[in-house]
């Protein structure tokens, strides 16, 4: 079948995308990435030998305002662009990964009838998905909550597809030791820009744990911007900690990790399910409908997380919860097995599925 699959954008779309996009191709499939020439796709692209379509596309408007109109006027374009390019060589099937870059060829796919398959990757549904939901061969969510906020006849979870690099290294990683043998182990992270609030009271709650002799290890992701400051400060507060800006393979460090201290974007959550790493989630507070805070209770809801709100997120208050966690090895270990449960080793796999049975019952 001629396939093809829309996840230009952020790397929360590109990744699970271009890994679906393999496995179709592995399938025998012909494959066409649809993406929107922004720079955060470049990476990806290298990786992809396939052909590639770019619609470009801006995010969808709310309110009503000059600059709105203007984004509809950009996304009017995207679907009429997407529709000629579609009528050329079109598709027995498109697989749409959300956010704005879906619009274009949703659009254009419904306007000629061709099936497409949506993937939600939240809780809390992006206003694309939320658009062309109803009329989807299928949609496929990453967590099972997100049947409360979307109608649909044919809605799967079938979870988050991995990137393969995270999915093969699994494979040849050693046994882990289990919590409180040894020093406690902490992964930080912040996304790959950062975030600033918990780099900032990561570092003065290790600090005052430090003082108070309890062993333990970190490795701290900061984000570029905040690398060289989270350093000296580690340094100042005598703290040793392996400090690095951003990681291209998180497969060990999500292996040693007994809990993670991170943002709760889908992503994120998928990897951590997939290697069942305990967390404690800081959502944050600016994301669109708080999608975050969504993400991370649907963990905490099966005790595979906790979770504070930045607000809350003091030095003191760190401080306390990881002195307690780090007594309480049995905790973790009963919410490391919460969060194995909720991972879907196969995501790709039934996505991929998902969308050949979309082709084939349309």
């Amino acid at each position: 079948m001629k396939v093809a699959v829309a996840c230009g954008g952020t790397g929360g779309h590109v990744f699970p995308g271009l890994a679906t996009a393999r496995e179709l191709l592995r399938r025998g499939h012909e494959v066409t990435l649809w993406l929107t020439g922004r720079d955060t796709e470049q990476g990806a692209r290298k990786d992809w030998e396939g052909p590639v379509v770019e619609v470009a596309a801006r995010g969808l408007p709310s309110g009503l305002s000059w600059q709105s109109i203007q984004r509809l006027g950009s996304l009017a374009r995207a679907v009429w662009r997407s529709r000629a390019i579609m009528r050329a060589d079109t598709p027995d099937v498109l697989l749409a990964m959300g956010s704005y870059a879906s619009v274009g060829s949703c659009g254009a796919a419904r306007w000629l009838k061709i099936p497409f398959v949506l993937h939600e990757a939240n809780v809390i549904p992006g206003r694309a998905v939320s658009l062309f939901a109803r009329s989807a061969a299928a949609v496929a969510v990453g967590f099972e909550e997100t049947q409360r906020h979307l109608q649909n006849g044919t809605l799967k979870v079938v979870g988050i597809p991995l990137r393969e690099e995270l999915t093969l290294a699994r494979q040849t990683l050693p046994p882990r030791a289990a919590a409180g043998q040894g020093p406690f182990r902490l992964l930080v992270m912040g996304g790959s820009l950062g975030a600033r609030r918990i780099n900032e009271v990561a570092v003065a709650a290790l600090g005052r744990l430090q003082k108070n002799g309890i062993a333990f290890t970190v490795t701290h992701l900061t984000g570029g911007e905040d690398e060289v400051n989270v350093r000296a400060a580690y340094r100042e507060a005598g703290v040793t900690a392996d400090v690095i800006a951003f990681s291209n393979a998180m497969a060990p460090l999500y292996h040693a990790a007994d809990l993670a201290i991170c943002r709760a974007g889908a992503a994120t959550c998928a990897e951590l399910t997939y290697f069942g790493v305990p967390a404690l989630f800081v959502p944050y507070p600016l994301a669109a409908a708080d999608h975050q805070t969504a993400n991370a209770r649907a963990l905490e809801k099966r005790g595979a997380a906790d979770v504070v709100a930045e607000a809350n997120l003091t030095p003191e208050w760190l401080a306390g919860y990881l002195a307690q966690t780090f007594r309480q090895p049995e905790r973790l270990a009963r919410m490391r097995e919460a969060m194995q449960k909720k991972g879907v080793p196969d995501a790709t796999q039934a996505l991929a599925t998902l969308v050949e049975q979309a082709a084939r019952t349309s």
